[in-house]
């Protein structure tokens, strides 16, 4: 067996056994008087974070398979700040009541169509197009991030200071409030797009090479990209949609997974990055709901560890 292969296999059941031990502390620990009633209480929150962590992992690896660049991640084209601008806007022009009153799926589906059409417009105009270019296609994302900030910073500040509170509780992602009833549909949207995932997984190691090198290998470049992209459309925003904006989460699990497989195959990095989001999902929030008793810092951790990668990911690029 060749050797990095044999590291990431060893890596990966390492990965599977942590997740799954993490799974089950999460469901078992703590608990007192009715099982039934607790285990499928638990049950809905393991999976809605299993589907967050799956569906960012997912995103996050494709997206930079098709950028070629391992310090991108799918939020930098803004996804967060139009999730708070749709919020802040529904908040603004029709109180906050609206969100109160509006049904969790249709504000669900109608969050998910708003950013994944605006995230296929955006790929489609500037990425597929003949003259392909992905530091416009980066730079637009940037400045439409900052468009939509300041348009919903300027909506809050003509708000009513209360209902400005009550609406920013809404811009940090919460892994302890998903909303069960949301579960079968997302569940049904990241299995229909992991399938479609699997079926054109073995051409992603040749698009890594580049688009010349791939399209001389037989590879329909357009069309996979235009694929891929519409992927983790789907799957940012469902993920964004359930639990709130999230930034660096993709990029640390990812970076993580490269590091521990050693390869860059996509074979070993895809399931490793998704465990990872397993074990630090659900292991997390056993360790603060469970052990420290703190139930609301989760997203502010992850996003600070996943900062620091960042931040060292650049340095290193900056001293090569």
């Amino acid at each position: 067996m060749h050797r990095p292969d044999a590291r990431a296999r060893i890596v990966l059941a390492v990965l599977a056994v942590l997740a799954a031990a993490a799974i089950v502390a999460f469901m078992t620990l703590g608990v007192r008087g009715n099982w039934g009633f607790v285990l499928g209480f638990r049950g809905t929150k393991v999976l809605g974070l299993i589907l967050v962590a799956w569906s960012i992992a997912l995103s996050t690896v494709l997206f930079q398979t098709v950028t070629g660049n391992r310090i991108l991640t799918p939020s930098i084209m803004g996804f967060d700040a139009l999730f708070i601008l749709i919020r802040t806007g529904v908040t603004f022009f029709f109180g906050f009541g609206a969100l109160a009153l509006m049904s969790p799926k249709v504000q669900f589906g109608a969050e998910v169509l708003v950013m994944t059409g605006f995230a296929v417009f955006l790929f489609q105009w500037l990425f597929l197009r003949a003259q392909r270019s992905l530091h416009l296609m980066v730079l637009v994302g940037i400045v439409f991030g900052v468009l939509f900030r300041n348009l919903a910073g300027f909506m809050q500040r003509l708000m009513d200071p209360v209902q400005f509170q009550t609406l920013q509780d809404m811009f940090f992602a919460s892994f302890s409030r998903i909303d069960p009833t949301l579960l079968g549909v997302s569940t049904v949207i990241v299995g229909a797009a992991s399938l479609v995932t699997w079926r054109i997984a073995h051409s992603f190691d040749v698009l890594m090479l580049g688009r010349e090198q791939a399209i001389s290998l037989g590879v329909p470049y357009r069309r996979r990209v235009a694929t891929i992209l519409a992927i983790v459309a789907v799957l940012v925003s469902v993920a964004t949609a359930l639990v709130g904006p999230v930034t660096f989460f993709g990029l640390l699990v990812v970076s993580l997974a490269h590091v521990l497989c050693g390869s860059g195959r996509h074979r070993h990095v895809l399931p490793a990055a998704v465990l990872l989001g397993i074990i630090c999902l659900v292991g997390g929030q056993t360790l603060l709901e469970r052990v420290f008793a703190f139930d609301t810092a989760l997203s502010i951790i992850i996003e600070f560890l996943g900062g620091l990668v960042f931040i060292l990911l650049l340095v290193r690029g900056a001293a090569r």
